[in-house]
Formats: structure tokens, sequence, C-alpha cells
């Protein structure tokens, strides 16, 4: 009979804060402005001219993970990634890029995953998750014919943002969605 009265008093104050939800709720009323999707600007925050990154693969000959910077060279109109030694490991024309766009995916840090498997906090270790930002582009050099997918880690949210839209802006690439792509021009034959 106990547990009846707990498991009602828990279900009372559990309406009761369902109830105060709903109230704070309120319709939309006619003089509130409701934002306009075609004259909302996407955020045109431009990347600085190095940032740290890591090389994840994807370029024909560079197999391993490599901690580094990408460096926006509009010397010689490429995207260069440079090792921590600051030298030159590979480049992307921006001429090259096809499209490019932000990749989130989430994983579990391997700490986490060794304390799942080997310690009593399994599940909270089987919780714990981690948001990796990756900039992820397509290209095709017109002087190697060579193509590709390669992939580069970022910090955060805003580097990928800023990164992505510089680059995008400087490739002179459209945005489709959430993607940005090459116009193929309708002079070239396929």
């Amino acid at each position: 009979m106990k547990s009846f009265y707990r498991t009602s008093g828990a279900l009372a104050l559990l309406m009761a804060l369902c109830a105060s939800a709903a109230l704070a709720q309120r319709p939309r009323s006619v003089n509130d402005p409701a934002p306009d999707p075609a004259t909302a600007q996407p955020s045109t925050m431009s990347a600085p001219s190095t940032v740290n990154a890591n090389y994840e693969g994807g370029v024909f000959g560079y197999n391993k993970k490599i901690n580094g910077s990408l460096t926006f060279d509009d010397t010689n109109r490429r995207l260069l990634f440079r090792n921590k030694q600051q030298q030159e490991v590979l480049f992307i024309p921006y001429d090259a890029v096809l499209s490019a766009f932000a990749d989130v995916k989430s994983k579990r840090p391997i700490a986490a995953d060794v304390a799942a498997r080997v310690s009593i906090f399994a599940l909270p270790g089987l919780l714990i998750k981690k948001k990796f930002r990756y900039l992820t582009l397509q290209y095709r050099d017109p002087d190697t014919n060579a193509s590709g997918i390669t992939s580069f880690k970022l910090e955060n949210k805003q580097t990928l943002e800023a990164v992505l839209n510089t680059l995008a802006a400087k490739a002179g690439l459209t945005q489709r969605g959430e993607v940005f792509v090459r116009r193929k021009d309708p002079n070239d034959q396929p």
C-alpha cells in the first residue's frame, strides 16, 4: 500500500509538471514577426589563413593520419596542408575541388570504450560520446586526372563552418542544401 501512495504521488507530480510546461507555451500572435527563411543570411564568417587540422586520409600516397594545419594559399590558388614541422605535405587546387561539406560523426573516445569494457563503469562508459567534425572534399585534379575524397578533422563547429564557407567562396562553389558543389560548365563535353 505504501508503494501505491509513492507511485500515485510521483504520477501526480509528473502530471503537474507537464501541465505547467503546457501553460508556458502560447500561440504566436499576429504581431510577433516570424523569421523569414528567404531573408535569413547564413553566417559568412571568414576563416583565418591557417587553421589547425588533422589529415584523415583520401589522397593517393598519403595513407597515415597526420597532425598539422590547413592554409589558404591564395597566391597559388590552393588549399595547402602542412605537418607540425611546417613542411608542405599535400595541396588541393581550388579549381580541383568539386564539392565540400561539413561532416559530423559521434564516436566514443578510446578511454570511455576501455572503461566500459573492463570496469564497473560499463553503463556510463557506453553513454559517453564525443562529436568529431570533418571537412570533407571531393576533388578532381585536371593536370593528373586523379580524383578522390579526402577529409580533415577540425577543432569545433565554428572553425569548420568558417573554413567551409571560405573555401567555397575561393573555389567558386555554389551551395546546395548543406553541401557546396561546383556547377558543371555547359560548354564542357563529357
